[in-house]
């Protein structure tokens, strides 16, 4: 199979629920190889820290001019628009400048205050778990635990009410598809519809915001934006409002999904890190490496290039496949084996450099509270049939993830026991 068979294989929807078997494909060619279509894409670990460390040299993300050439009428696209406007689209100088807006919410000194709260929401939900699957009903372990964590830690910090939260699953998941490298015309009208809603919100809680300020990041980013535009404009406000919003738990959800699939296929790190909660940042840390809630980016080629001894024509596009790099076997032994104690380079689910994702920190900090609590708390707890992933590739994740619990152990008792799931 040549790349741009593989390339095409990974778009599909068999590609896109098992990826990693077409990785292997593409890394046969080379860490860097080119498509008939005349794209790059890079399955190498150190190739994609490359493009991603260097966006002053040679990378970065799609500006405005290639986007008009790419998608001529994407400033008619609410999707698009929230994410072309937003800091995860922009070079520098602008990136910097939101970037460094929103960051002092997201220091290392305030996520782990979190921790407490992080801690309480997830017991809570524990508790609700335990409660709807008492009589062995299954749980759907998504829409219980792994989309309402998140999306409260995050919607606490933004000031956004807890009576709105249930809102925004669907209309994130619509939006998000306008991250995925292909789109159809009916998808598009579909994040057009999601990206809508999520925006029409936004400016009404910014003029909530104005109205009655409030001690949350909203009110931070419509005060700096109504001291002085040029550090934030109107439309950059309410795109990265969106973004924040989105971003703050689609990757976690995803993160706490994925990762109990595995640690439920590996009985023995589950009752380790049960056992053991102080292993958690190593579990989660191969969690991210082992299946990545993120599994690609793309940045194009300002001046033309020589990566891994192919040369990248300025102009050109490249698909920075996440997923293959955290399985580069020249940077990992043995990449397919799940191993929490390995010595390993840092996994590229977050990204690297300049776009490292904000958030980062806090979504470690969710999935280190909330694995070894849900392994103690539901010693019982195994998959209760098959999962159904969700049809992406860039954000990978499941749909829904139909789980049994413990009727035991509701408080904080010794665990039985840790069921083998399957993955």
């Amino acid at each position: 199979m040549d790349a741009s068979e593989a390339v095409a294989l990974l778009m599909s929807p068999l590609g896109r629920i098992d990826p990693y078997p077409t990785y292997e494909r593409l890394r046969a060619h080379g860490p860097v190889v080119q498509t008939a279509a005349g794209f790059f894409v890079v399955t190498g670990y150190t190739e994609a820290d490359t493009v991603l460390r260097n966006a002053r040299l040679a990378f970065e993300v799609m500006d405005d001019e290639l986007r008009d050439d790419v998608f001529p009428h994407w400033q008619d696209s609410p999707a698009m628009k929230s994410i072309a406007r937003s800091m995860i689209r922009a070079n520098p100088p602008n990136h910097g400048r939101m970037r460094r807006l929103a960051a002092g919410a997201f220091t290392p000194r305030r996520i782990a205050a979190l921790r407490e709260v992080v801690t309480a929401q997830a017991d809570e939900l524990a508790d609700e778990m335990i409660r709807a699957g008492r009589d062995g009903a299954p749980v759907d372990f998504m829409g219980s635990f792994a989309y309402p964590l998140p999306v409260a830690v995050i919607c606490a910090l933004l000031g956004v009410p807890a009576a709105d939260w249930a809102r925004f699953r669907g209309w994130a998941s619509d939006l998000t598809a306008v991250l995925e490298p292909e789109i159809t015309p009916q998808e598009l009208t579909v994040a057009d519809a999601g990206a809508s809603e999520l925006r029409d919100y936004f400016t009404e809680l910014i003029a909530q915001r104005r109205r009655a300020p409030a001690d949350d990041l909203t009110t931070a980013l419509v005060q700096t934006h109504d001291a002085d535009g040029d550090r934030l404009s109107g439309e950059e406000l309410l795109a990265n409002l969106v973004l924040l919003l989105v971003a703050g738990f689609e990757t976690t959800t995803n993160l706490l999904g994925n990762g109990l699939v595995v640690l439920l296929a590996h009985p023995d790190s589950a009752t380790a890190l049960r056992d053991q909660p102080e292993l958690a940042p190593g579990h989660v840390d191969e969690l991210l490496r082992y299946d990545s809630p993120v599994q690609l980016t793309t940045r194009t080629v300002r001046e033309s290039v020589l990566l891994a001894g192919v040369e990248l024509p300025a102009g050109s596009w490249v698909l920075v496949l996440l997923g293959a790099a955290n399985r580069d076997p020249e940077r990992f032994t043995d990449p397919t084996r799940f191993d929490p104690g390995r010595a390993q380079s840092p996994p590229l689910s977050f990204g690297a450099g300049a776009h490292y994702c904000l958030g980062a920190g806090l979504a470690r900090l969710e999935a280190q509270v909330a694995f070894p609590l849900l392994l103690r708390r539901l010693p019982e707890l195994a998959l209760a049939g098959e999962p159904t992933r969700r049809n992406r590739l860039t954000l990978r994740g499941y749909e829904t993830l139909p789980v049994t619990v413990s009727a035991i152990a509701a408080d904080h008792g010794t665990p039985a026991g840790v069921a083998r799931g399957t993955p």
